[in-house]
């Protein structure tokens, strides 16, 4: 039982720890960073998620780069604990039994912040229902509604279940939770013995939630037909009168059901901030910009780095900055070690052959067409001439393509062909299985970060602030966290520029061959040059990524403004 008030957190998915497949990408890395920080500053929170019973997938590869999905299978009982403790929700009618699994994040201090992963696989329900928390965003759109019911209400219901009965904010990390403001309004009513909700039942529970958007486009807000939502919820009273807020052209948009019922709203970077309020102009939105947990991104050796030269780096990260202080040689040797990991990596699943001392890039990301992994690629023999004239490179790429995007299948499988028409000059590697154990073996061991996404796309993007706390600079489009973190020439290079005018929407064409051209500029003229011709210039920029990029991108500062802005206001 919760002893005070708390923040209850919600995500579709979260990252706790390698071998518990509860995630897919930046938004369960993110939800999983949040709650160890949370745990870290003795913040009184409670997580739910879903139990993710078969993970999201294995991906397969074959030697054309098309990729295959598996189930994932882990025990898991082995990594979670069990509770007797259930709870039901109503799904066409039926009654869906729910149990929780118990996850415990232990912070720096001592402090815990409880993960509860709901589970259907009970007996007594019906197979079908039993199904509905295996895959992460699996199935189709009954599905995805479906768990988004066991998510929001089930969610509600599992803590008051386990006793949660004073929570003063629930904090939706994206609109795949949404649902639960009709659980908070069906209490708020029934309290009051009114069955019908008004405006004023919604001004009332609006202070109590919290919404993070991480969508900087329409068509990736979670959007259901109404007639479903109406067969799958049945004729909850909730609906009954503010439907128009947020059933939009005949469909149960879940962002704005979060916008019109949150008393706060954030995007994730600044810029974010600004399309999401150009997005949805009838809401006020802020901007926190989104962070990484640097004790579990930080490799072994700079960790070792940090407890020798930064004391109390792992309570306050804000000390950080005085890694300008660690000498060069130090930060070159951790750094080689961290290199010389990800590399044995490599060649010994590979068998490519990449040399420890050849300037290495990495890019990691999910694949889909506005993460443009090939943008790299736009110019082959301009890419060729740089590796022959300012020095060697190699390329080490991961990340998974949904299951139904064609798109960046085809993408990973473009990679694959550009792999063997340089193999003669450019050595080139697609890792599969991009997951918190090969992110944290990339981030660490290359030697530059590469991000390439198609503006205003990037909401944020966290796998550069990874890199950067391990020294490593990036080299990436001004979209997301990095028209905050770039520096030029002092944390990481700019493709291209910011170009505000057109945040208010997506572009109409994308410009590949200037940010192509800017980016092998960039490559040739500056960063080649200074990693061949002067190493302490170099490791100077990997100095500042950390002291400056790595002191304040992290989820310390991140959770210390959710505190002040959305959670004890």
């Amino acid at each position: 039982m919760s002893p005070q008030p708390c923040v209850a957190y919600f995500s579709m998915e979260i990252g706790l720890e390698e071998g518990i497949p509860t995630y897919a990408g930046g938004l369960g890395m993110l939800a999983g960073d949040t709650v160890r920080s949370a745990a870290d500053m003795a913040i009184p929170m409670v997580a739910v998620s879903l139990l993710a019973r078969k993970g999201y997938f294995h991906q397969h590869l074959d030697a054309t780069g098309w990729q295959t999905e598996e189930s994932v299978n882990w025990a898991v009982d082995d990594d979670l604990t069990g509770l007797n403790t259930r709870a039901e929700v109503e799904i066409e009618g039926r009654t869906v039994k729910l149990r929780a699994w118990k996850y415990e994040v232990q912070g720096v201090g001592g402090a815990v912040v409880p993960v509860f992963l709901l589970d259907a696989d009970l007996e007594g329900n019906a197979e079908q229902d039993r199904r509905l928390t295996d895959y992460l965003y699996g199935g189709d759109a009954h599905y995805r509604l479906c768990q988004e019911v066991i998510l929001g209400i089930g969610g509600v219901r599992m803590l008051r279940a386990l006793g949660y009965t004073e929570v003063s904010r629930y904090h939706m990390n994206e609109g795949h939770a949404a649902l639960l403001v009709l659980e908070l309004l069906a209490e708020h009513t029934k309290a009051r013995g009114e069955p019908v909700v008004t405006k004023a039942h919604v001004d009332a529970i609006r202070p109590m939630c919290v919404f993070t958007t991480h969508t900087p486009v329409p068509a990736g807000q979670d959007k259901f037909p109404v007639d479903l939502m109406h067969q799958v919820l049945g004729p909850r009273s909730a609906f009954a009168d503010r439907q128009e807020e947020f059933c939009i052209d005949g469909q149960l948009n879940m962002t704005y059901l979060a916008l019109y019922t949150s008393h706060y709203i954030n995007g994730v970077a600044k810029k974010h901030g600004k399309v999401s309020q150009a997005m949805f102009a009838g809401y006020k939105i802020d901007s926190i910009t989104n962070g990484v947990h640097i004790a579990t991104w930080t490799c072994h050796e700079i960790q070792a780095l940090f407890d020798r030269y930064i004391a109390g780096w792992r309570e306050d990260n804000l000390s950080l900055r005085s890694a300008l202080a660690v000498p060069h040689a130090e930060i070159q040797k951790a750094h080689r070690s961290a290199k010389e990991r990800l590399l044995d990596y490599v060649n010994r699943s590979t068998n490519v052959g990449m040399d420890r001392d050849v300037f290495t890039i990495g890019f990691a990301r999910r694949a889909t067409q506005y993460k443009r992994l090939d943008l790299l690629f736009h110019d082959i023999e301009r890419l060729r001439h740089i590796a022959a004239t300012a020095g060697p490179i190699q390329l080490v790429f991961g990340g998974k393509a949904h299951p139904h995007d064609m798109q960046g299948k085809e993408l990973i499988q473009n990679i694959f062909r550009v792999r063997d028409q340089l193999r003669d000059s450019i050595r080139i590697v697609y890792l599969p299985e991009y997951d918190m154990t090969l992110g944290k073996l990339m981030t660490a061991g290359v030697d530059l970060w590469l991000n390439t996404p198609q503006p205003p796309m990037e909401a944020s993007g966290t796998s550069g602030m990874k890199a950067a706390v391990n020294g490593v600079p990036s080299l990436s489009i001004l979209d997301g966290w990095w028209i905050e973190g770039c520096i030029e020439g002092i944390t990481g290079w700019a493709i291209g520029r910011d170009h505000p005018a057109q945040h208010e929407r997506e572009r109409e064409h994308e410009d590949r061959g200037a940010d192509a051209t800017d980016l092998y500029e960039k490559l040739e003229r500056v960063i080649l040059p200074l990693y061949y011709k002067d190493r302490d210039g170099y490791i100077d920029v990997m100095r500042h990524a950390i002291a400056l990029n790595g002191s304040f991108f992290n989820t310390e500062r991140m959770v210390g403004q959710y505190i002040t802005r959305a959670y004890f206001k």
